[in-house]
């Protein structure tokens, strides 16, 4: 299993310590269409997802998680309800001001690793500072760190295509936390992952959330939910379970 180097949290992780919630969804719902045609992806839904939580969203296929996690990654807008992130209302945000706060306090992660194939590991990570504004010294620098925080201090310079599975992910999550985000969402991470490499970025995530970090992760995989700290299920748009999980 990969080795990822323990770090003290740096200054913005350490905010996370702080009693206000990362995340606060109230009556939210996401309605498509109308009268007969309408579909009700989320329909009030409550949840509060404390700072330095490590949280598992699950549920079928049409359960309304995926629904959930553009919401929560300012990628969609809900129909009506409240949303709060790290004590921002972001449901009346224009375009551009949406655009801030997903570079600044969102780290994303998908099944498909989107790493631009003509890019080194270090400039796939360097990407969302340059959207920031960050100096190129400081970029290449903490791309740098960001990989070697995950294992890869070794493979800067290599390109997808020479990196396995396991090693693309690893780049995509060294991307996602580079500008040390306030959470970090994760659609169905470990979905293209054989069993081996899944059990290396779980322990990826376990260490970033010792380490301050917020992790949400959407799956439909137990083996993997039952990692995290509570698992929230949904069905047909709305939280039908939420528990922790007493198997760590």
């Amino acid at each position: 299993m990969v080795r990822v180097p323990s770090i003290a949290p740096s200054a913005s992780a350490s905010t996370l310590s702080s009693s206000r919630p990362a995340i606060a969804l109230s009556d939210i719902s996401k309605i498509y269409g109308s009268g007969n045609t309408e579909v009700r992806a989320l329909d009030g839904v409550s949840l509060t997802i404390k700072s330095g939580e490590y949280c598992a969203i699950m549920g079928t296929s049409g359960s309304g998680k995926s629904t959930l996690m553009n919401v929560m990654g300012c990628l969609d807008r809900p129909t009506r309800g409240q949303y709060f992130l790290d004590g921002v209302d972001v449901a009346h945000l224009n375009e551009k001001q949406l655009a801030t706060i997903r570079n600044r306090k969102i780290g994303f992660v998908f099944q498909q690793f989107h790493l631009l194939s003509q890019l080194s590991a270090l400039e796939n990570v360097m990407l969302p500072m340059i959207y920031g504004g960050v100096s190129g010294r400081d970029r290449r620098s903490r791309a740098q760190a960001a990989l070697e925080r995950v294992g890869l201090g070794d493979r800067l310079h290599n390109r997808p295509n020479q990196l396995s599975g396991g090693q693309q992910q690893r780049v995509a999550i060294a991307r996602a936390i580079v500008n040390e985000p306030v959470v970090l969402l994760a659609d169905e991470p470990t979905g293209a992952l054989d069993t081996a490499t899944t059990a290396e970025v779980m322990d990826i995530f376990a260490r970033l959330n010792q380490q301050g970090i917020t992790v949400i992760l959407v799956t439909h995989e137990p083996d993997v939910a039952k990692q995290t700290q509570r698992t929230v299920r949904f069905q047909d748009g709305k939280v039908i379970k939420d528990s922790p999980n007493s198997e760590k």
